[in-house]
């Protein structure tokens, strides 16, 4: 039997989580069950695209809160007082600067399932956090990311 892959996050993001659960269960999938009502009352399935569209909405609602309670469920909760900031490490937030120019860029460390870029929060499996996990403040880091290799030297960790 295989095992479940594990999923380390915050409180606050399992939370998240769960909320987005709840909305899914309580009222999403009502919504859809009630457009999949209406649409069947269009008569022949065979050329209904409301049909088709909510059914396809359904599948995806279902997919959705199975993908969400398996996480839950596999969720291994970061505890702020185990953490180090002497280390980059899952759960901190690593401030660096892009070699030479100077730029910039503080990120926190996260599991996958709470990843959100554009919040600041990069997964612990990403390019970037791989190469950081382990380094110090001061150190220089050289990152393989998809569009091509960057360096950078860490001068925070929170």
């Amino acid at each position: 039997m295989a095992t479940d892959k594990v999923f380390p996050m915050t409180l606050a993001g399992k939370e998240k989580l769960e909320q987005e659960l709840e909305q899914l269960k309580s009222v999403k999938r009502k919504e859809v069950v009630e457009r999949i009502k209406i649409a069947r009352s269009f008569g022949d399935l065979s050329e209904n695209s409301e049909y088709d569209s909510a059914k396809e909405e359904q599948a995806f609602v279902e997919g959705r809160i199975t993908t969400l309670e398996n996480m839950i469920r596999n969720a291994k909760i970061i505890e702020e007082s185990e953490l180090s900031t002497d280390s980059v490490s899952l759960g901190r937030t690593v401030t660096f600067v892009e070699l030479p120019d100077g730029d910039e860029e503080s990120y926190t460390i996260v599991g996958s399932a709470e990843a959100d870029p554009f919040e600041g929060k990069i997964s612990n499996e990403s390019p970037i956090a791989k190469s950081l996990i382990g380094r110090k403040v001061g150190d220089e880091v050289s990152i393989q990311t998809p569009g091509g290799e960057m360096s950078v030297r860490i001068t925070s960790i929170s």
